[in-house]
């Protein structure tokens, strides 16, 4: 079908050049490409960033170099010149020789991903630069038969683009969903039933958060350097407390507040050093691990089970991420992490507070930006104002919301695997395809 020949794709594409540095005048009026999705949509943004630039003009087409193989992959349709990280790049496309929907296919199909096997040193583990990608040798057709191919792949991935939109909705009910469960808690919403059966015990910490707190203070006493903490305002409560609950800042019912370890790790070693990127949806992941084997820093920075760990500097999205250590193991933790103990409440409700959209505005409001990053140090911490149940029914919030994202998990696990499902589907379209 067609005449097909092997070009270099350096043949039809031409890379823009033009490297500068985050601050320069050339740029500093520009916005940003965030990112580009999978589905090829170019996102903008406004934030600075800490990386080296390139220069986007519209029209040009924009390749991730780490995620060219899942689609990343787009035309700049601005009217204005955007920056891009170097981990982008930028190119000039030859429409003579090369239809556009047909190479952004392409670049998904298994055919791309063998040609980077056989002809990219390290394939496609590795961020893919131009001075890789252009002298990667393909075998192209003629244009009316790339015309043919799109139109024939365009119909069969109309079940997948469906199917898509379909996970993308689940995807978003259940982010939704995990949302409104956290902050119905916060709020008590989620025990306003069980409150009925169970009414304020005046002097009981069990069911009187004011007599918890009393309780709370005569044992943090016990605590050296103690710094009082401004009263809370009638501002910082952004809703109305149920009857037996009480306001409080984090630094009033926890303690050892401390930043971890800067000392550097290693790919093996005795003690594994949990990172911010280990902190995932108020737990601990337990992949991608660094160790040490500086026993004085395993003595001064090792976890204690019940622990919370506070990532104080990320990404303006992202920062702010809590998780309770749950385990037994030994773990210490790195600089970007805040560790604190609680005082006599359930670290995990106190855990769902700081995984609740409450405390996502809170950070979003607290937090200092330095060139993309974010951050949020141990005495702003301290100030974050919170809510306080009696100890009986935090448990009951707790019992609750887990029971609640437990099904938000499974119904994850089911998107992930319907995605997996519509991955396999598109590539055995692009393998039949492209194979000829």
């Amino acid at each position: 079908m067609g005449k097909w020949k092997n070009v270099r794709i350096g043949e039809f594409l031409t890379e823009r050049q033009g490297r500068y540095k985050p601050d320069d005048n050339a740029i500093v009026t520009y916005k940003r490409l965030d990112k580009i999705d999978f589905s090829g949509t170019i996102h903008i943004s406004e934030k600075p960033s800490k990386t080296d630039m390139i220069i986007v003009q519209p029209g040009d087409l924009v390749i991730s170099g780490t995620n060219v193989a899942k689609g990343a992959i787009a035309v700049y349709q601005g009217v204005e010149p955007v920056t891009a990280t170097i981990h982008y790049s930028s190119y000039i496309f030859d429409d003579s020789v090369v239809d556009l929907e047909y190479f952004k296919y392409f670049v998904k199909s298994p055919a791309f991903i063998e040609t980077l096997k056989k002809q990219a040193k390290g394939g496609i583990k590795t961020e893919i630069k131009s001075k890789v990608f252009l002298p990667l040798e393909i075998s192209l057709p003629d244009l009316p038969t790339q015309k043919q191919i799109v139109k024939r792949i365009s119909v069969n991935l109309k079940r997948v683009n469906e199917l898509a939109k379909e996970i993308e909705t689940q995807k978003g009910y259940a982010k939704q969903l995990r949302r409104n469960i956290l902050q119905d808690a916060i709020e008590g919403k989620l025990t306003a039933d069980w409150r009925k059966e169970h009414p304020v015990q005046k002097g009981n910490p069990d069911y009187d958060a004011e007599a918890l707190f009393e309780l709370i203070q005569k044992e943090r006493e016990v605590y050296k350097k103690w710094k009082k903490l401004p009263p809370i305002l009638d501002a910082e409560k952004p809703f109305e407390l149920p009857t037996g609950w009480k306001w409080v800042r984090l630094g009033e019912i926890a303690e050892g507040f401390m930043y971890g370890t800067s000392a550097k790790s290693s790919p093996f070693g005795t003690c594994p050093v949990l990172r911010m990127g280990n902190i995932q949806d108020g737990m601990i992941d337990w992949e991608k691990l660094v160790y040490s084997n500086n026993e004085e820093e395993i003595s001064k920075y090792a976890l204690r089970k019940f622990d919370l760990l506070f990532n104080r500097t990320n990404s303006r999205e992202i920062v702010g991420k809590t998780a309770v250590y749950e385990s037994d193991k030994q773990a210490i933790y790195a600089g970007y992490l805040v560790r604190f103990r609680i005082i006599l409440s359930n670290p995990y409700f106190i855990n769902y507070v700081l995984n609740s959209p409450m405390h996502r505005e809170w950070c979003n409001a607290m937090k200092t930006d330095a060139l993309g990053q974010s951050n949020i140090n141990a005495e702003k911490l301290k100030k974050f104002v919170l809510t306080l149940p009696p100890l009986a029914e935090q448990q009951k919030i707790v019992d609750i919301v887990s029971a609640g994202l437990d099904n938000i998990w499974e119904l994850k696990k089911q998107i992930s695997l319907r995605e997996e499902y519509t991955n396999q589907l598109m590539r055995s379209i692009l393998k039949e395809n492209f194979n000829i």
